[in-house]
């Protein structure tokens, strides 16, 4: 890590998967900061560099020589998403911690939705592209793939037993930290999937989940292909579907199935 973190816990922690995003993620990170800066609250930045070949790594580092609050993990090799968001989550110490992809496809003005979900009781607040692409207030461009690997996931998530979310696959999520050294400590899936299991292990924990409409617009340079990570992800969810059934995503808790809410419905915390 190339900045070391305060030792008082900030306010937010901002985790970005990076993979070659040295010619996306730069605009993103100012508006970033910006935007804490507006608010004036604490925050940390922790970009999680996935084995990038490019500049990435260094460019981000350089970066954060001259933005306080921007740390850097370098992971050794290329492993996948999951991965990445873990390695970052389980360093975050924010009151709030905050998963985003590094496109900025997810304005960051979109979390103050997120928030007031999680002020309203919920565990996790999960931005929504499906409920805002049918909702006139907010404005959803996707390009085909991510539509076709969006129905295709609304399928597998009926199998996996997750009812009641319409988009698992987005990447703005805020978790109350609790929840995510909880769910982060036993996550396994290492690629696209990972969002699936962690929603899985959540709903088996009793947590109350929020999903809310959000603003998002396709970025081009997009990692994801359909084909390969499509066949992939079905691959993790067999792999979830094995760990569940030995046994490793059991709560000592006994804690009941977890709800799904709509903000105004959350019970308070």
């Amino acid at each position: 890590m190339t900045s070391s973190l305060r030792s008082e816990s900030p306010a937010f922690s901002i985790v970005i998967p990076a993979y070659n995003e040295q010619d996306r993620i730069y605009p993103y990170l100012d508006s970033i900061a910006a935007y804490f800066r507006r608010r004036q609250v604490s925050y940390e930045i922790i970009v999680v560099d996935d084995g990038s070949h490019d500049g990435t790594a260094d460019g981000v580092e350089t970066y954060a020589a001259r933005m306080p609050g921007v740390n850097v993990i370098r992971l050794p090799r290329n492993t996948g998403k999951g991965a990445a968001v873990r390695a970052g989550m389980t360093t975050a110490r924010g009151r709030l911690r905050l998963m985003a992809d590094a496109d900025g496809a997810t304005a960051i003005q979109e979390l103050e939705a997120l928030e007031s979900a999680i002020e309203h009781g919920a565990d996790i607040a999960i931005g929504s592209r499906a409920m805002g692409s049918r909702n006139l207030r907010y404005r959803v461009h996707a390009r085909w793939h991510r539509t076709v690997l969006g129905n295709l996931f609304n399928a597998v998530v009926r199998r996996l037993g997750i009812w009641g979310i319409s988009d698992t696959q987005c990447g703005f999520k805020l978790f109350r930290p609790r929840v995510a050294d909880d769910l982060f400590g036993v996550a396994r899936i290492d690629g696209y999937g990972f969002d699936l299991e962690l929603l899985f292990i959540a709903v088996r924990r009793g947590y109350r989940i929020a999903e809310l409409p959000i603003n998002w617009s396709d970025r081009p340079g997009s990692k994801v292909r359909v084909v390969r990570d499509g066949l992939a992800m079905f691959r993790e969810l067999a792999m979830i579907r094995r760990h569940y059934a030995r046994g490793l995503y059991t709560d000592a808790r006994n804690e009941p199935a977890g709800e799904f809410c709509e903000v105004a419905d959350c019970p308070p915390a």
